[in-house]
C-alpha cells in the first residue's frame, strides 16, 4: 500500500511544483510557443474536464472538490483490497495523485491550473496539467487491465 501511496505522493508533488513554476512564470493567458504544435500557457479552469461547467457560478468548486474526496476514498479502499493486482493498482494511484492534486488547486485557489497546450493550426487540445495527465494514464491502465484476463 505504501508504494502506492507513494506513487500519488510524487504526482501530487510533480503537479503542484509544475503548476508554482508556470504561476511565477507567466501571467493568465501568457503564451510561450515552445514548437510548431505545444505551447506553454496559463489558464484558470474553474470547472472539470474540457472546462465542463466552468461558467456555473461557482457551485461546481465545492461539487468536483466533493466529487474528488469520495473518489479518493473509494480508491484507497480498491488499493487496500487488490494490493497483488500490480497494473490495476498502479493505474489507480495515478488516478488518486491526479485527483487530489487537483483538488488542491479548487481548495487553495478556487480553479485548477492548466498550462500544457497542443494545437495544430486552428485545432488545439483544450490546456492541461500534470494532474489531469496521471489522470488519463491511471484510467488507460485500468482500462488495458479490464482487457487482461483474469485467474480463474
Amino acid at each position: 500500500m505504501r508504494k502506492w501511496l507513494g506513487l500519488s505522493a510524487v504526482v501530487i508533488a510533480l503537479d503542484i511544483y509544475t503548476k508554482h513554476l508556470i504561476v511565477k512564470a507567466f501571467e493568465y493567458g501568457e503564451h510561450l510557443p515552445l514548437t510548431s504544435f505545444f505551447d506553454l500557457v496559463r489558464y484558470h479552469n474553474e470547472g472539470a474536464a474540457f472546462s465542463f461547467l466552468a461558467g456555473a457560478g461557482g457551485w461546481q468548486r465545492i461539487f468536483f472538490s466533493t466529487i474528488a474526496i469520495v473518489a479518493s476514498v473509494i480508491i484507497i479502499r480498491l488499493l487496500r483490497k487488490h494490493p497483488q493486482q500490480h497494473l490495476f493498482c498502479f493505474g489507480l494511484a495515478l488516478i488518486l495523485g491526479g485527483a487530489l492534486g487537483n483538488l488542491y488547486d479548487r481548495v487553495t485557489l478556487g480553479y485548477v491550473v492548466d498550462f500544457l497546450f497542443f494545437h495544430y493550426q486552428e485545432y488545439y487540445w483544450p490546456a492541461f496539467n500534470v494532474a489531469d495527465s496521471a489522470i488519463c494514464v491511471g484510467v488507460a491502465l485500468l482500462i488495458w487491465d479490464s482487457f487482461k484476463k483474469k485467474p480463474a
